[in-house]
C-alpha cells in the first residue's frame, strides 16, 4: 500500500459521498499494515458527536489523541490548541498564553480574523505531525485528516503560501515553511479526494484537483465509492439494447444507475491523469469501516 510510506494524507470530498469513512478504513488498513496511524478531524459544533469517532463506537475526541486499537489513535484537530501553540512562538510564558487565551477580545480577533482559525488548525496539525517516542522516532507513521467541505480544504493547503508572504521570517516563518514542505512535497503528503459515480459529485471533484493543484498539494488519486455492479459483459449489454430502448421493463431505473456510473468512471478517467480507485457499493444499507478496510488494502496494495 504505497500511501502508507507519506507521512500525512487529507481525505477530502464533498458532503454524503463516505468520506469519513473512507478516512476511518483507511487509517485502520494502515495499522494493520504496521503503521502507528493517527486518524484526525477538524473540530466540531459543541454538543454534536464525533462523524469519526462514531466509525469507532466513540461519540467525542479529545484534541489529545488516546489509542484505540493496535498502532491506530483517533484525535480531534482543535483551532483553540493551535492557537495557544502559536502564541507560545510569540509569548514568553504559559501565564500570559493562558490569559490571552481567556481574553474575549483576543478569543473573537483568532476566530474571526481571516486565516487565523486555519492557522489554528494548521498549528494544531503541524504539532502532531512532531510528536516524538522516546526513544526520539516519530510517534506517528503517518497522520490521516478527515477534512471538512472543500473551501476548508483548500483555505488550508494554501494557508503556508499566504502567510508566508505576510511574515516571511522569524519562528512563526519557519514553522509555516515546515509545514509547507510536509504538504507540498509528494514524498511526504498527498490528499485524496472521495466522491461518487454520479454526475455532480465528479464534477465538484475534478474542480477539487484543480484547486488542490493550485495551492501545490500533491493529489494521490480519486477513490469512486459505491460503484454498482455490472452484471453484464459489454456484448451482453449491446444484445439488450435494442430490446430495452423498445418497451419498459422492471429494473429499468438500475440499469440506468449502472449506465450513468459507468459514465462518471469513464469522466474522471478522461480528464484526471491519476489513479482511480473504484470501491463496489455493499449489499448492506451503508458502507462499514470494515468491509472498506479489506477493499481498500487489497485496492491500494495492487497499485
Amino acid at each position: 500500500m504505497y500511501f502508507i510510506e507519506r507521512k500525512i494524507i487529507l481525505v477530502s470530498g464533498k458532503g454524503g459521498v463516505g468520506r469519513t469513512v473512507v478516512t476511518a478504513a483507511l487509517a485502520k488498513a494502515a495499522a494493520k499494515a504496521g503503521k502507528r496511524t493517527l486518524a484526525l478531524e477538524i473540530g466540531y459544533e459543541a454538543g454534536a458527536q464525533s462523524a469519526l469517532g462514531i466509525q469507532f463506537g466513540r461519540k467525542d475526541l479529545s484534541h489529545e489523541p488516546v489509542p484505540i486499537e493496535t498502532n491506530l489513535f483517533l484525535g480531534r484537530l482543535s483551532a483553540r490548541t493551535g492557537h495557544a501553540d502559536f502564541l507560545r512562538t510569540i509569548l514568553p510564558s504559559k501565564t500570559l498564553i493562558a490569559a490571552a487565551l481567556r481574553s474575549k477580545a483576543v478569543q473573537k480577533f483568532l476566530v474571526a480574523a481571516p486565516s487565523l482559525h486555519e492557522m489554528g488548525i494548521f498549528y494544531h496539525l503541524l504539532s502532531l505531525t512532531q510528536k516524538t517516542q522516546r526513544n526520539g522516532q516519530p510517534l506517528y507513521d503517518l497522520v490521516i485528516v478527515d477534512m471538512p467541505a472543500t473551501g476548508h480544504t483548500l483555505a488550508l493547503t494554501g494557508l503556508p503560501k499566504i502567510l508566508l508572504r505576510l511574515i516571511p521570517g522569524g519562528p512563526i516563518a519557519k514553522a509555516l515553511q515546515y509545514g509547507q514542505k510536509l504538504l507540498n512535497d509528494p514524498d511526504q503528503g498527498e490528499a485524496w479526494i472521495v466522491t461518487l459515480p454520479e454526475k455532480l459529485p465528479v464534477t465538484e471533484a475534478c474542480e477539487l484537483v484543480a484547486g488542490l493543484r493550485e495551492t501545490n498539494m500533491p493529489v494521490g488519486g480519486i477513490i469512486l465509492n459505491r460503484m454498482p455492479q455490472n452484471p453484464f459483459r459489454d456484448d451482453e449489454r449491446a444484445a439488450m439494447t435494442e430490446y430495452l430502448n423498445e418497451q419498459a421493463f422492471f429494473g429499468k431505473l438500475s440499469l440506468d444507475r449502472i449506465d450513468a456510473a459507468q459514465v462518471a468512471l469513464s469522466s474522471l478517467k478522461a480528464q484526471l491523469e491519476i489513479p482511480v480507485l473504484v470501491l463496489p457499493e455493499q449489499a448492506g444499507p451503508a458502507d462499514t469501516v470494515t468491509g472498506l478496510t479489506h477493499r481498500l488494502s487489497t485496492l491500494i496494495g495492487s497499485k
